[in-house]
Formats: C-alpha cells, sequence, structure tokens
C-alpha cells in the first residue's frame, strides 16, 4: 500500500500559494503526485485532496463508516458566517439545523422565488444605459445580492436594506484584500489595531451589518407574519423534533452562510456563464432558439427544465465550480482506497475542481461544451459542483434556479456583448474565480415570434 505524497515547500509558501493562485497549486500538485496528494493549506496541515471518482465514491458512500465529517474542518470562513453556522456544525446539532433550513430551499418555495428573480433581474439591468459599458461581475453581484435580500431576508426596501446592501458589497470585497484574504488562511494576522487596520476594519463592517440583522430579527419576533414566504421568516417559525426554534445567533449565523453562498458564489458561476455564453455564438444561438420556442411569458418552472440551458449552467459549474473542494472529512479508522493506506487522524477533501477537468471525464477539459450534459450522464461523484454526502451545499436547488432564471432573463430581453475578445480568468486572491469580464449593453431584444407578430401586423396595415 501506498501512502500520499506532497510537496516539501514550506508550509506558509504553500498556503500562500493557494490563497493567490489555487488552479496553478492545484495542478501541479495533481501532475507530480497524482489523484492523491498532501496539500498543507486548510485547517488541517496533513490533509489530502483526491480527485479520483471511484475514491471519492469510496469515501462519501462505500467506507463513510470509517469516516466522519467534522465542522472543525470547515471553519476557514467562520469570521464571517460564525460558529452556530451549519458548515461547523457536528453531528445532531448539524443535521437539526439542516432539517430545519431543508424546507425553505425545496418544492413550492421556489416556485415562490420564481417570479421575483426575473422582476430582480430586469429592475437590476434596466439602470444600465443603451451601449454602456459595464463589468459583468457588478451586474451578477448586484443581482444576486438583491435576490438574497428579498428571498432570504424578505427585505424588498427601506433604510435597513440599503444599508445592509451597501455594507454586504463592502464585506465580501474586502476578502479580495490581500492582507485580509491571507488572514482567514493565517490566524494570527487577525490583529485588531483600530479601524484603520485592515482586520480591524473588516470587524467593524461586519459588527455593523450584525446589528442590522439582529434589529430585523427583534422585529420580526415581535410582529410575527406567518403570511411571509422569505427564508428568514420560514426559519424563525421552523422548530425541531423537541419543538425547539433556533435562537437569535443560530438565524444570524445561517443567514450570514446563505450570504456567502448565495451571494458572492452565485454570481462569479453567472459571471462566468455569461462570458461562454457570449464568447461562443452558437451557443448564445441555440440558447436563444430554446428560449423563444417557450412563447412570449413562460412560467419559471418551464425555464429550469429547459435542457440546453441546464446544460449550458452545468457546464459554467464544471469548469469553475461553486464549491472547488468539498467539505473535509476525517479518517477514523484506517482504511485502503485505490492502493493508498489512510489513517485515523488523516483529513481528506475531494478536490472537486481537478475532477472537472479530467481528461477521462471530461476530454479537452478546458473547452466549454455544453453538449457534454446532453450526450452523457454524470454520476455524483463525475459531476459535483456543490460537494457530496452529509454536507453537499443545502442551497444547490435555489443557486440552480437562480443561475437558469437569471440567465434566460438576460438573455431573452436583452441584447448584451463583450467589450473586448480578451480572454477571461480568474482573478485572485480566493477560491471562488470571478472572472473580470466587460461587456456592453445593445438594447432590448425581441423574440424570434415577437418579430414575425409584429411583421405579420405591418404586412396587413
Amino acid at each position: 500500500m501506498k501512502l500520499p505524497e506532497g510537496s516539501k515547500t514550506a508550509v506558509l509558501l504553500q498556503k500562500l500559494q493557494w490563497q493567490f493562485n489555487s488552479v496553478g497549486y492545484m495542478e501541479a500538485a495533481q501532475k507530480k503526485y497524482g489523484d492523491f496528494f498532501i496539500a498543507p493549506v486548510l485547517e488541517s496541515d496533513s490533509a489530502v485532496f483526491v480527485s479520483h471518482p471511484e475514491a471519492l465514491e469510496q469515501i462519501l458512500h462505500k467506507q463513510r463508516s470509517a469516516v466522519s465529517a467534522p465542522g472543525s474542518l470547515n471553519e476557514i470562513m467562520t469570521p464571517y458566517h460564525g460558529n452556530q453556522s451549519i458548515f461547523v456544525l457536528d453531528g445532531d446539532r448539524h443535521q437539526r439545523h439542516r432539517q430545519l433550513l431543508m424546507p425553505a430551499f425545496h418544492g413550492a418555495r421556489m416556485r415562490v422565488y420564481g417570479d421575483l428573480i426575473g422582476s430582480i433581474t430586469k429592475q437590476v439591468i434596466d439602470q444600465y444605459q443603451i451601449d454602456q459599458t459595464f463589468s459583468a461581475r457588478s451586474l451578477t453581484n448586484d443581482i444576486s445580492l438583491q435576490v438574497i435580500l428579498e428571498t432570504v431576508f424578505g427585505l424588498h426596501k427601506g433604510e435597513r436594506c440599503f444599508q445592509l446592501k451597501q455594507l454586504i458589497h463592502s464585506l465580501f470585497e474586502d476578502v479580495r484584500v490581500p492582507f485580509i484574504a491571507a488572514s482567514f488562511l493565517l490566524p494570527f494576522l487577525r490583529k485588531d489595531l483600530g479601524a484603520w487596520s485592515p482586520w480591524g476594519y473588516f470587524v467593524r463592517q461586519r459588527q455593523k451589518i450584525d446589528d442590522l440583522i439582529y434589529q430585523e430579527i427583534a422585529e420580526r419576533r415581535s410582529q410575527p407574519n406567518p403570511e411571509r414566504t422569505d427564508v428568514l421568516s420560514l426559519l424563525m417559525l421552523a422548530q425541531d423534533e423537541d419543538g425547539q426554534s433556533m435562537s437569535d445567533q443560530e438565524l444570524r449565523d445561517e443567514l450570514m452562510t446563505l450570504l456567502l453562498a448565495g451571494h458572492i458564489i452565485t454570481s462569479s458561476t453567472m459571471t462566468w456563464a455569461l462570458y461562454w455564453i457570449h464568447k461562443k455564438p452558437e451557443v448564445l444561438q441555440q440558447l436563444l432558439a430554446e428560449l423563444d420556442s417557450l412563447g412570449e411569458s413562460p412560467e419559471p418552472t418551464v425555464i429550469s427544465r429547459l435542457p440546453y440551458l441546464t446544460a449550458v449552467c452545468n457546464e459554467s459549474l464544471r469548469i469553475y465550480p461553486v464549491e472547488i473542494l468539498t467539505k473535509g472529512r476525517m479518517i477514523k479508522s484506517p482504511i485502503e482506497v485505490m492502493g493508498y493506506h489512510l489513517s485515523p487522524g488523516t483529513a481528506l477533501y475531494g478536490c472537486i475542481y481537478l475532477l472537472h477537468h479530467r481528461q477521462d471525464l471530461y476530454p479537452e477539459p478546458k473547452q466549454f461544451k455544453p453538449e457534454r450534459f446532453l450526450e452523457r450522464k454524470f454520476s455524483p461523484y463525475e459531476f459535483m459542483p456543490f460537494g457530496g454526502g452529509a454536507r453537499r451545499c443545502i442551497g444547490e436547488a435555489l443557486a440552480q434556479y437562480e443561475m437558469k432564471l437569471v440567465l434566460a432573463t438576460l438573455l431573452s430581453h436583452y441584447e448584451l456583448e463583450l467589450a473586448d475578445n480578451r480572454e477571461a480568468r480568474p482573478q485572485p486572491p480566493g477560491t471562488t474565480f470571478p472572472p473580470a469580464v466587460k461587456m456592453r449593453l445593445r438594447g432590448k431584444r425581441h423574440s424570434a415570434k415577437g418579430l414575425a407578430k409584429t411583421q405579420a401586423l405591418l404586412t396587413n396595415l
């Protein structure tokens, strides 16, 4: 049996390389060490990254009795989401939060959110001027943030909504400041030296958001309204098997978790999708033909089932997945996986990015080819953009739904184009991979059916 190997470079240097070039770090390690390699870049300095689908199936399913999923391996973002987040809770507490959260992201709730997502998308882009050049990431950021504020917080307008929007935007931009970004991996850098220090500024911005969230929770508790459909209202009404509801702290931490996953990460994925769609005219034309076939005002659920739109979204998620790693797993008892000996205490992370770029699964993996997902069905251990197992992303359904409806609304009602032909690349630091893409709004679009109807009316005049 073999033991995983890894780079002998100093751990601190590997952590910095991970922070500022995670793709390069992973690809270089896989090229040298294969599908199993030691990567001391997260909480555990002996963590092993795994990128073979058979190995992932064994770890997450077939041998899961020998593997645990401790929340302590996912603490890197606790400065954002706190210690009561589903990301870091263990055992029964994790299961309790998952059961309380799940109903808000499935079934009838998705249909409630559908029209709202389309309306928000139009409101945001209608603020742009014809022929205006803009950052695609700014557009998707504005849309995803407003979607979160309305669907999760239930805030549509007012001073608190405005303040939260400004503060959240600022806070999530802070993580891209090199010093603050490095502080998430290197806790000794988290020094609050006053409001003008990087970490001190971050802490104060976070506190302002917390104050507004707790004010909103207090008002909702004093004026309960069972008719509201936003996630916060549903969570406040939800009770576990013992009849217990979430505390204010638990609500706050889960709201911040949903903000992190539902705003920044979803925005990045939509930005990449817009880039690829407009980079490849044949993709855009096929998408428009599919969307036009639905008629003037299709139901959101019908849009979400379109095969080519789904394939485009899946291919965007394949190249730059929502999560580049699964949540951490810990070996509890000795196991063998594909000839590798893994001893108790070893931390494991499924490397989703490398899995999605395997030549044997996805020929020409760097190329954007939506037809892959029309020609073949991939297993949950071959395509897993939202992670897998007990810690699979709980907001997966809403994220996919939002992505499809935002893209469908933009493409059906507006003509966009890339402002230049430069190749988009992931922008460091971090692991959400937002590209720097400039686009231009050419005007509003009329579907092929709409144009034909107009021409027929003119002919009869």
